[in-house]
């Protein structure tokens, strides 16, 4: 394998696989950096109880979920609580809607199919397919993920649902220091690009970057020297919501993806 990233160095915004990342930039000549900007993921499992409680006891009509590990926890959760058998009642009975393949995947897993799933990650394409449906009166249960998403629950109360949110984790903002340390290698040309692999690690840099007064100079990081790389859509689009101009993301949502689409990038870079 030719050596194309090498004598770059690439940063590296996630939680999960990173390791598997650095293997991958690695292998392409490259060194990466590990700066998290995602904070910590925790589970607060005993907030959750007397959600599924509820769910269990009111029964549900709907039930969206919104990721993978969020839809995990969840059923994990209720069999911690002896609830299990009775949680997965609900779902098989319930209708289905799902957001992100890794959502499709954990349902299928549980041999659910969705009667509803988005095209393309997006809340808002969810929101789409789920325009013709009537919600009025009915009890919609919406699995959040660290951020609420507050144009699913806003359709959902215009329709009239009767909407009980469950949110199995949280995200803490990162350390000031990693972003701080960030700006820095940006800025000395340190690093080349930066992958990011979640819409909230691009939301809480750049908003940390405002609280510094440094919001602008940011954006003219990327525009000039670093390379912004998404996962995939919903993440290029929090990079333009941010206004970053220059972004980078494979078509298959993967980090591997992300990395070798990278490389492909750096190599015609190369050769201009």
């Amino acid at each position: 394998m030719s050596k194309v990233l090498a004598g770059k160095t690439i940063a590296i915004c996630g939680t999960r696989k990173t390791e598997e990342m650095r293997t991958l930039v690695e292998k392409q000549g490259g060194k990466a950096v590990i700066r998290s900007l995602q904070g910590t993921v925790f589970l607060a499992k005993e907030e959750l109880k007397p959600g599924i409680e509820s769910v269990i006891k009111q029964g549900a009509d709907w039930v969206i979920l919104t990721t993978g590990i969020g839809t995990d926890t969840l059923i994990e959760s209720a069999e911690e609580f002896n609830l299990g058998e009775a949680f997965m009642d609900i779902l098989s009975n319930a209708r289905i809607a799902s957001r992100g393949y890794k959502t499709f995947l954990a349902l299928k897993k549980l041999g659910i199919q969705p009667d509803v799933s988005d095209e393309d990650g997006t809340v808002r394409d969810l929101i789409s397919k789920l325009e013709d449906k009537e919600f009025y009166g009915k009890r919609v249960i919406v699995q959040l993920h660290g951020e609420n998403a507050p144009a699913l629950i806003q359709f959902l109360n215009d329709r009239g649902a009767d909407v009980l949110p469950l949110l199995p984790y949280k995200h803490t903002p990162p350390e000031p220091e990693t972003v701080e340390t960030l700006f820095h290698e940006m800025k000395q040309e340190k690093v080349h690009a930066v992958c990011f692999t979640t819409a909230i690690q691009v939301h809480a840099f750049f908003k940390l970057a405002a609280e510094w007064g440094r919001k602008e100079e940011l954006q003219h990081l990327f525009h000039q020297h670093v390379l912004a790389v998404a996962v995939g859509k919903v993440t290029a689009e929090a990079l333009k919501e941010e206004g970053v101009e220059r972004i980078l993301a494979p078509t298959i949502e993967r980090m591997g993806a992300m990395i070798m689409e990278l490389s492909h990038f750096m190599k015609k870079q190369s050769t201009h």
